[in-house]
């Protein structure tokens, strides 16, 4: 019964009897089965909840500790992305305010270096 198979509701009566359980040893073990599924159906529901806060993700990107670098690498990217898109958008200002700010981050990546 412990491989990959399925199982039929009999073979696991016949088993519960093999082991001779009795019906208050098996309503025990079945109040401890629900229980822990209640529990970890709960916590799960928990974790999603926290998961979606806000604070959970600002939380979890400031465990992070990137360095000035890294961080300025990171806009980098997302400045560069955002060009591509206004670009093909021919948002030509938006471009401009960008560009202004991609020479902001270039500075501080050439300190680093």
């Amino acid at each position: 019964m412990t491989d990959n198979k399925r199982v039929t509701n009999k073979q696991i009566l016949d088993k519960i009897n093999d082991l001779k359980v009795g019906d208050e040893g098996l309503n025990a073990l079945a109040i401890k089965i629900v229980s822990r599924m209640v529990k970890l159906k709960s916590m799960e529901d928990w974790f999603d909840h926290v998961n979606k806060s806000e604070i959970a993700g600002s939380v979890a990107y400031q465990d992070l500790e990137l360095t000035e670098e890294e961080e300025a690498l990171g806009e980098a990217a997302k400045l560069m992305t955002l060009m591509n898109l206004f670009q093909e958008e021919e948002q030509y200002e938006k471009c401009a305010i960008i560009k202004g700010r991609m020479a902001q981050v270039n500075k501080i990546l050439r300190k680093k270096k």
